[in-house]
């Protein structure tokens, strides 16, 4: 993987927010395995928040509020079901330390969940970290058409409300594409994060 770099031994909750506002952040090779690493890609993934795309499909079935969405109220839930394998996804990143670590970050208010639900069962949602003025996604999931897609939209018009300046999405897929997702050279990237950090801490 571009921009891997060595494991490390012990990381902190203190520590992954410095990571955060240096570029970095901890991958896993399974979520079994018990070890962490860095990664520093090369190009990074963003979403730019004013050229945000919704199709018109999404936006027709958004209309329709199919889910009720919620913040912060299931945040464990959310990393656990992210840490889940599923058909298109056989293995996931998110091992047993990284749960521990995010979930004291959502404990210190800088990790934080948008959700869908369907009554009383949780059918999608994303999770990721905000400090200063920068949004780091991290993952989502489905088990509903449009469930992950519908909470993006949501982070998004959230973001924007509170005044955010960065949305990273660590890499692009062909999925965040279709809203807008671009890769950036490492030191655009740093530009684009120290404007973000030069802000204090914004309200998620």
């Amino acid at each position: 993987m571009a921009g891997r770099r060595g494991r490390s031994p012990e990381v902190t909750p203190d520590l992954l927010l410095r990571a955060y506002s240096i570029g970095l952040f901890p991958m896993a090779d399974s979520a079994d395995d018990p070890e962490l690493f860095w990664v520093e890609p090369d190009m990074r993934g963003v979403i730019p928040l004013d050229q945000f795309h919704v199709s018109r499909s999404l936006a027709k079935k958004i209309r329709q509020k199919p889910f009720d969405i919620r913040v912060d109220t299931a945040f464990e839930a959310v990393i656990a079901a992210c840490a889940e394998a599923a058909p298109d996804r056989p293995s996931t990143w998110i091992n047993a330390k990284i749960r521990t670590l995010y979930a004291t970050l959502h404990r210190m208010g800088h990790a934080h969940s948008v959700e869908a639900w369907e009554g009383d069962e949780l059918v999608g949602g994303l999770y990721g970290v905000s400090l200063g003025a920068a949004f780091f996604g991290e993952s989502m999931f489905s088990r509903r058409t449009d469930a992950s897609k519908i909470c993006l939209v949501h982070l998004v018009e959230r973001l924007k409300a509170r005044g955010f300046r960065l949305l990273d999405t660590q890499f692009t897929t062909e999925h965040l594409k279709t809203f807008g997702a671009i890769d950036v050279p490492k030191a655009d990237y740093e530009c684009l994060l120290a404007k973000a950090l030069a802000s204090p801490n914004l309200p998620f």
